[in-house]
């Protein structure tokens, strides 16, 4: 069936290959009923994940494809499985453009771009989960999360286009593009002056390519140009991946002066700022950093604790908060990641039903925590500690068992323990060639200690955190 082929590959662009395999690839057609479509999923696990994290999405993209479905019920059980297909080009094209070589390759080798229709929805990719009460703000992207705020609120304002958002990997640029997007779309009743929804075109720089290549190649560019300029609002997400692509780059330049010059919204999104796209032509450029500039820089631990909060309170699953806080000084570069890593351990917990604990932690999550070790050294660990209670670094080796002595010997121990994957007899020949069992001991013993006293802990924590960042 076209229409079940085409919703499975939306969805698998939307979540994205990983989560589609993960937890969709496995989706077959049971069949329709009357209004009711039926999905069935082989085990009742996968059933209740899907309908409680998918299943507003599939009515939703069932809706869009056929007006007659009304309710979407998945079910544990087999079905017809068919691979996502894409609708041919219509007609070819008479004379090569002059496009780039990336640009010629695509529109050679990929007949899976359609030809822009005027019933094309553009804002067909919006993730439901990703709005602006669900994005949690901190220091490090709140410029970016207030800037968004005001575009959502009062688009085309001065100083505001266009808006131009930018950071790393799974920082939140684009949650805060699809929150902008159905803010705008969806605007609320309750504000003091009630507007209505404007027409959004949302896609990736890509998307937007591959819609470009699928009008030339088959002779309806006017019409592509006109379904774009009569939008009230433009999003382009990912921009960096129009470096290189000349023609791409030349419409975007036209459809962007054509927008902003009717008093319409320009929002994008990249991986770096204006001036650092140096693939792209001085004229985007320029045009680019003549709005508002707003960069999500990279996330504090204090964010990753909130955001993983937030995550665990929605899936109303118990994690401990030394869990949490385990992950956060773990994952530090990608909000997506860590997310995903939060995932797949409440996942395991439901799966299996098990309690999260740190040990099942370490255990489910090992090759995620592997790839994010510091290789933090028992030197290391030694000199910080020495400076942090003023002792000699030649007291961390020394037969001396004062008490001044012995306790920042015993918290390097159990630093050494926690932080690099020596063994105990390891460990405790870099501390004077002590026993194994003293090292057990010393980690036993400051565990105690934080745990009945809180300002002890506090400066383990402290020294912990100097030693990961």
């Amino acid at each position: 069936m076209v229409q079940w082929a085409r919703i499975r590959g939306r969805l698998q662009n939307e979540v994205g290959d990983v989560e589609y395999r993960t937890w969709l690839r496995q989706m077959t057609l049971g069949g329709l009923e009357g209004d009711e479509i039926t999905v069935r999923l082989p085990t009742r696990f996968l059933r209740d994940w899907v309908r409680s994290h998918y299943g507003d999405r599939l009515t939703a993209l069932w809706l869009a494809e056929n007006r007659a479905v009304r309710r979407v019920e998945i079910r544990v059980g087999s079905g017809v499985q068919m691979a996502p297909i894409s609708e041919p080009l219509s007609a070819p094209l008479s004379s090569p453009p002059r496009i780039s070589p990336t640009e010629r390759a695509v529109a050679a080798a990929s007949p899976t771009v359609v030809v822009p229709r005027a019933d094309d929805r553009l804002d067909a990719a919006l993730d439901p989960r990703f709005t602006f009460d669900s994005f949690i703000v901190g220091k490090p992207n709140e410029f970016a999360y207030a800037c968004a705020r005001r575009v959502a609120e009062k688009p085309a304002s001065q100083g505001f286009n266009p808006l131009f958002l930018y950071g790393g990997v799974g920082l939140g640029k684009t949650h805060l593009m699809h929150a902008i997007a159905w803010e705008l779309t969806n605007p609320s009743q309750d504000a003091e002056e009630p507007r209505q929804p404007v027409t959004v075109a949302y896609m990736s720089a890509e998307k937007f390519m591959y819609k470009f290549i699928a009008a030339i190649r088959a002779r309806s560019t006017m019409e592509f140009k006109e379904q774009l300029r009569s939008v009230d609002v433009l999003m382009v997400d990912d921009l960096q991946f129009l470096i290189g692509k000349d023609a791409t780059q030349e419409e975007f330049f036209h459809t962007f002066n054509a927008l902003v010059d009717a008093g319409k919204q320009i929002v994008v999104s990249s991986d770096k700022s204006p001036s650092d796209l140096s693939g792209l032509e001085d004229r985007v450029r320029t045009r680019l950093g003549c709005g508002m500039v707003a960069d999500l820089h990279a996330t504090t631990f204090e964010l990753r604790m909130s955001i993983l909060e937030a995550k665990a309170t929605r899936a109303c699953v118990p994690v401990p908060h030394k869990v949490m806080e385990f992950l956060a000084h773990k994952i530090t570069t990608n909000v997506r990641e860590l997310e995903g890593a939060l995932n797949r351990l409440i996942a395991h917990a439901n799966l299996f039903g098990r309690t999260v604990t740190l040990e099942a932690t370490q255990e489910v999550l090992h090759d995620i925590l592997k790839a994010h070790d510091k290789r933090v050294t028992i030197e290391e660990i030694q000199r910080r500690v020495a400076e942090h209670y003023n002792i000699r670094l030649t007291d961390m080796a020394s037969a001396r068992r004062a008490r001044a002595v012995a306790r920042p010997r015993q918290v390097a121990m159990y630093l050494a323990k926690q932080l690099t994957s020596r063994s105990l007899p390891e460990i405790g020949r870099k501390f004077g060639n002590r026993d194994h069992t003293t090292v057990m001991h010393a980690v036993s013993r400051v565990s105690e200690l934080m745990e009945r006293d809180s300002g002890f802990s506090e400066d383990v924590e402290l020294l912990r955190r100097m030693l990961e960042s």
